[in-house]
């Protein structure tokens, strides 16, 4: 079976209320209290049966349950997740749940810059305590937290020393349809815009002083 491509991915969960971020598939859960969100995760747990386990992450916050779903063995989205996205947008619309795709939902990676990756990759793989991520995915010999609490960290090659620029930076995910106005929130709080060369896959932005960070989409990429 062929892989789903990021737009076959995207519009397919778009219409249930879920996005594509990072490889996986996300959504929020509104919920009036902790106790509220938590019982809307079990429900998910409920629907999603026995694949929750290698499929199935969730977050639980005073007010919403952040739900994604992304296949353990493959690090991305696969077909048996959009069926699970489906079934758990029936469950929960049919205890009057809320999905939503707000502001909870994005993915952050630290991106280090290296010359030669194979030689600085074992350092931060050991001072991190992370692991390999599994399969083919959005990271390059990417580093993931295997308990899903830290942001990932991938390794951009350099083909030079760039001494005048930061050699780590922060990738922020997000939804392809909140991008601009996440750029516009940073430019307006004092950012530039480096670059638009790469978009909609990716935007370079830098802080005031030259620092800088990526607004990244799953757009552009297949």
């Amino acid at each position: 079976m062929s892989p789903l491509t990021r737009r076959q991915l995207s519009d397919t969960v778009g219409a249930l209320g879920w996005r594509l971020v990072l490889g996986a598939i996300y959504t929020e859960v509104l919920a009036p209290s902790m106790s509220d969100a938590v019982a809307a995760a079990s429900h998910a747990v409920a629907a999603a049966g026995r694949d929750a386990a290698r499929h199935l992450a969730i977050d639980i916050r005073a007010d919403r349950a952040v739900l994604r779903l992304r296949s353990a063995d493959s690090a991305t989205a696969t077909e048996r997740d959009l069926e699970l996205a489906q079934a758990l947008s029936q469950a929960l619309a049919a205890r009057g749940f809320e999905l939503t795709t707000g502001g909870a939902v994005q993915a952050v990676e630290i991106a280090i810059d290296a010359l030669d990756i194979a030689a600085v990759r074992p350092f931060w793989k050991a001072i991190t305590d992370y692991e390999d991520e599994p399969g083919p995915s959005d990271l390059n010999a990417g580093l993931v937290d295997p308990f899903g609490r830290g942001p990932a960290i991938w390794f951009q090659q350099m083909d030079s020393p760039r001494p005048q620029r930061n050699r780590i930076h922060l990738d922020i995910d997000v939804p392809h349809d909140v991008a601009t106005a996440r750029i516009e929130a940073a430019l307006a709080a004092g950012g530039t815009l480096l670059s638009d060369d790469a978009a909609p896959a990716f935007w370079v932005l830098a802080d005031a002083e030259g620092n800088e960070a990526c607004i990244c989409t799953w757009q552009g990429r297949d």
